[in-house]
Formats: C-alpha cells, structure tokens, sequence
C-alpha cells in the first residue's frame, strides 16, 4: 500500500504575525512545515512501521523553498517527494491545490492520502474535503484515530458533541487533527539520508491545472488592540456602561 501526504510550508507557527499594505509580511520570516501536515507525515510513517505500507510519498506545491519542507518530511520517513513549483508570490487557493494533488494522485496510484486538517496560514480547511470530491474517493476528517485491517479503514473524529467513528474501504481521504499523535523529531543521520532521496520537479502546467486565483482578498488588517478594562461598583452602573459606552444592549 502507497502512502500520499501533503505538507505545505507556511509561517513557523510561534512567530507573530505582521501585516504592511494590507498584506502579511512573508519576508525574512522563519518558516516550516504546516502543524497539521507534521501530524499527517508521522501517522504514515507509523502506518508503514505498522507494515499497513510499503511507501510514502509527500507533495508540496509552492515556491522554491518549499523543497526544504520536502526535505524534512523525507527526514522523518518520507520515501519519495514531488514538488509542484509555483511563483514566490504567487497565490495558491486550496481549489487549485485539490486539483494538482488529484493529477498526482491520478499518476501514482495511492492507497490512502493524508493531509492536515487545515494550513494555519490561511485556516481554509477546505482542500481534503475538495480532493475527496473530485476523486469520488471516501472521506474522513478531524481524524484523532486512524486504524487500517487490510482495505478497511476506521477513523476516530472529533466532533463538537463529543467522538464518531467512520469506517470506509481504500482508497480514502483522510485529515488529521491535533490529537492523532505527537509527530517525531528527524534524527541528523536521517536528514543526511533525506538529501539523497528522490524529489521530482513538476509544473501546473505538466499537470494541467490552472492555478487562476478563484477568490479575491479585498484587505488584510490586524485586529483591533484590546483597550485595559475598567471596574465598576454595581449592576446598574455596568448596565449603564454596556448601554450608553459599549453599545452592546
């Protein structure tokens, strides 16, 4: 069984965000692999030390850099990597991903493709969802549990009343949340051994996708800085406050 995962490379999560010109700043700004994909590249790699694989590939769409974030995945346990190469600016919707992962999908053939949740840059959560669809392949997302009995797939998800269980047949989509594991750290032996593994170069073009932006960001701006609170010395001076200062009631 083949293994697909997707990992994309956004801000390194314990940075603050900036915004300039309604846009945020990307520029000199460590970055890493997406929290969610980390989560999705270990469950694969303890699929496969679980014998349930026998490869795992990882593919990452965007710049030039994002061959680092390939790296890394090869680092943990990855077997193979693709890297569809964007401009460094240049926008990519989770649409347009869906449909890039489907052409490789398409060529490769895997059993199970795993992906984050959703990207922390841009909280889409929407391109699992869309690549299921567009395959006509099974779904199963928030996964906190994922457990594979030859071609019968049972995955745990988090839901707001509580846990479901899913079960599907190969092949599936599946995106992982938080709880599903605790990712590893690469070892220095296996990051040396990852910058000889195999990492194939592709266009939208070789796949035919058109990487259009289909939304539009009218404005980006930080969010309004907290004023201090203020203590009051009855009720109905806080109902006065709510009414005539806050506006609220």
């Amino acid at each position: 069984m083949r293994i697909l995962v997707g990992v994309k490379r956004v801000i390194d999560y314990a940075v603050k965000i900036r915004v300039a010109n309604s846009r945020v700043v990307t520029e000199n700004v460590k970055h890493s692999m997406n929290p969610f994909d980390e989560i999705a590249v270990e469950e694969a790699v303890r699929l496969k030390e679980k014998k349930h694989a026998s490869e795992i590939l990882a593919v990452s769409i965007g710049p030039t850099k994002s061959q680092e974030t390939l790296r890394t995945a090869l680092a943990l346990g990855a077997d193979k990597a693709f890297h569809v190469e964007v401009a460094e600016n240049e926008e990519v919707q989770p649409l347009q991903v869906a449909k890039a992962l489907k052409a490789i999908v398409e060529k490769e053939k895997p059993d199970l493709v795993l992906l984050g949740k959703q990207a922390i840059d841009d909280d889409s959560n929407q391109t699992g969802q869309m690549l299921a669809g567009l395959l006509g392949w099974p779904q199963a997302t928030f996964a906190s549990k994922v457990d594979l009995n030859g071609r019968d797939l049972t995955v745990t998800r988090e839901v707001d009343g509580g846990l479901e269980t899913v079960k599907s047949k190969l092949p599936a989509v599946v995106t992982v949340d938080l709880r599903l594991n605790e990712p590893r750290y690469a070892s220095l032996p296996n990051i040396m051994k990852a910058k000889k593994k195999p990492l194939t170069k592709l266009t939208p073009a070789e796949l035919g996708v058109d990487m259009t932006p289909r939304l539009q960001i009218l404005e980006v701006s930080e969010p309004p800085k907290r004023s201090g609170g203020k203590k009051v010395g009855s009720v109905d001076e806080l109902i006065e406050k709510l009414k005539n200062e806050a506006g609220v009631i």
